[in-house]
């Protein structure tokens, strides 16, 4: 044990990847045919941890030049330690955004590491509260025609076994919300009244709007109202919140603890959302999460399952995980590990140390741009 104690991180390296979209995709404001990945590995003597985030290959010599020389030497075990250096040492740059995209990357890998230096599954090391982790289908993007939104559905309710799906709406700013009411009551048909019902209007509605789409969206049994207005304007949520029954949830762009205690006590949501990849990594999930429970809050992991299904496993006040159509083909193009839900479940390996993940350096290669 005093080895370990004494071991300290040799190098911090990334490398990004960029990868084609499936077709092209969008949601009610924003649209990409490509997703990039920043993956993060620290190294202890012959042991490897691995982390990433899904942002701007701009990351990786941030992470080469800043965070890496910030922890290089730390102890390995140490992982708060060197999270809080990152913090300190990231202060004239501004910590929400791309530089909280790095420092997950950098702390995610840390955390694996640290979990495969002893031996143990991150699930474990964090201390399980569940063997497996409800998931719900995500994508069902704007730009699908019928065909494929239903195609999609019927994969995850079928194939999959996941009773709960999630499309996009708020198409085009807002401005068709025709479409948007004919993609819904489309989604209902496909996965029946047995199956949970999802909508994510990414901030494209007003406040009026969002509440009128909101009142029809409880005619088709949707129970989640991801972003009916722009997180950014949190007395907005709160007064959608307050005027239709789908439960408010939002918080996926939360890049530091004062933004999601600051979404909890302005009492926006019914479920807050947290993304590994964005919140400054595990620790800061665990953070924010304590923050949501200590309000009686309810969170739900947003996107990147394979590296957020163990700290969601040991979340008490966990809802569900995100299965995203573009991190799941990414995740399973790159890497080995990755494991499909059963009935529904994300199951962490309690066999494997630390997350299990192994990049494909030879599939990866192809898409590498950084």
């Amino acid at each position: 044990m005093r080895v370990l104690i004494e071991a300290r991180i040799d190098a911090v390296r990334a490398c990004a990847y960029t990868v084609p979209t499936d077709v092209p995709e969008a949601d009610a404001t924003l649209a990409w045919d490509a997703t990039t990945l920043v993956v993060c590995e620290a190294t202890c003597g012959g042991t490897t941890g691995l982390g990433y985030t899904y942002a701007d290959a701009a990351c990786v010599p941030l992470i080469a030049r800043t965070l890496a020389p910030l922890v290089e030497g730390r102890g390995a075990l140490d992982v708060p330690g060197a999270w809080d250096a990152m913090r300190r040492g990231v202060r004239n740059l501004g910590r929400p955004g791309l530089v909280s995209c790095a420092m997950s990357a950098v702390e995610t890998a840390l955390h694996d590491l640290k979990a495969r230096l002893l031996q143990l599954p991150l699930a474990a090391l964090f201390g399980r509260c569940r063997t497996g982790v409800p998931v719900y289908g995500s994508g069902g993007f704007t730009t699908y025609d019928d065909v494929r939104t239903r195609a999609q559905l019927e994969h995850w309710t079928g194939e999959s076994g996941i009773p709960r799906v999630k499309i996009k709406i708020g198409e085009s700013w807002g401005t068709e919300p025709e479409r948007d009411l004919h993609r819904v009551a489309l989604a209902r048909r496909t996965v029946g009244d047995g199956t949970a019902l999802y909508v994510d209007a990414n901030g494209g509605y007003g406040v009026g709007q969002a509440v009128r789409i909101g009142r029809a969206l409880a005619d088709q049994g949707v129970t989640w109202y991801e972003e009916p207005v722009s997180s950014d304007h949190l007395a907005s949520l709160r007064q959608v919140r307050a005027r239709v029954s789908p439960d408010v949830a939002a918080g996926e762009y939360g890049y530091h603890l004062p933004y999601f205690d600051a979404m909890v006590h302005a009492e926006a949501v019914d479920c807050l959302q947290i993304d590994v990849t964005r919140c400054g990594g595990y620790g800061e999930w665990l953070r924010a999460a304590a923050v949501a429970a200590g309000n009686g809050t309810e969170v739900s992991g947003h996107c990147a399952p394979s590296l957020a299904v163990h700290v969601a496993a040991a979340t008490p006040n966990l809802r569900h995980l995100e299965y995203f159509h573009d991190h799941v083909r990414i995740e399973h193009l790159l890497f080995d590990g990755p494991a499909p839900p059963e009935d529904g479940v994300l199951r962490p390996d309690p066999t494997t140390p630390g997350n299990g993940l192994v990049l494909k350096r030879t599939d990866a290669e192809p898409y590498r741009v950084g």
